[in-house]
């Protein structure tokens, strides 16, 4: 019998014009601070997936740690709310000191407003200046102190936003250390559960963390750049998610 030849058809599937090629299955790792985290990279993970295919592999690690993973290239980008030059020097004052900062290029992806996230039973509507330095370095211990309730000031402090933590005490506290005696925590999601769960506590965060479940006196602002920094030129992908937060996912950013 005579065979007959099985001839294997390839299937191409074309894109309609005008649509961008999504290049499946393409990855990025970041390392980031409390900041960028919850303000940018958090907002946009899922969209900029299914729009342009890349999956974002995020390491909320705090700046100090995740500039050292990008030195150890355990991450191609670390990005933290604080300026480049205030990031060097915090990574000399945590015992990590930058040998050569121009290994580095940086730019700027966002903004951050920090806030205040206190215990529902903190019923003060607005702290000044003086009042918070007082608060954070230990000089006042009664909410009652401050025209709130009569009960004791417990700060929560992060060990993983020192970014957060570094623009407050050099902005509102005049670079005064803070006080001795504080609750531990770790990342701004974790200040804010033992914000919310210990009575006269209060710490610090991102705005974007700020809800109906804790109270956020108004407070004078307290700004900070979102920075992105890679070792030399970006990798493809750290560009095409540059690039995705300035274009497309600005309308992810903003809500």
């Amino acid at each position: 019998m005579k065979r007959i030849p099985i001839i294997a058809l390839s299937l191409v599937c074309l894109l309609p014009l005008g649509l961008p090629a999504v290049s499946l299955g393409e990855e990025v790792t970041v390392g980031a601070g409390a900041a960028p985290t919850e303000n940018i990279f958090a907002k946009i993970k899922e969209p900029m997936e299914k729009s342009i295919g890349l999956k974002l592999n995020l390491i909320s690690s705090g700046p100090v740690q995740a500039l050292k993973d990008l030195d150890d290239k355990k991450v191609e980008a670390a990005s933290g709310g604080i300026t480049f030059g205030d990031w060097m020097k915090m990574m000399e004052k945590e015992g990590s000191p930058v040998a050569d900062p121009g290994v580095y290029k940086h730019r700027v992806i966002g903004k951050d407003i920090v806030k205040l996230m206190a215990h529902k039973g903190v019923a003060v509507k607005t702290l000044s200046k003086d009042q918070l330095k007082a608060i954070f370095t230990g000089k006042v211990t009664s909410w009652k102190e401050v025209g709130g309730p009569d009960l004791p000031v417990v700060v929560v402090l992060g060990s993983k936003i020192p970014g957060t933590q570094s623009v407050f005490q050099k902005q509102v506290m005049d670079e005064e250390p803070y006080l001795q005696k504080t609750l531990e925590a770790t990342t701004a999601a974790d200040v804010k559960e033992k914000a919310q769960a210990t009575p006269g506590a209060v710490g610090l965060g991102p705005v974007s963390l700020v809800d109906a479940t804790i109270s956020s006196p108004e407070i004078p602002e307290v700004g900070r750049p979102i920075t992105l920094i890679t070792r030399g030129e970006p990798s493809p992908g750290v560009a095409k998610l540059i690039d995705y937060i300035n274009g497309e996912g600005k309308q992810y950013i903003s809500k």
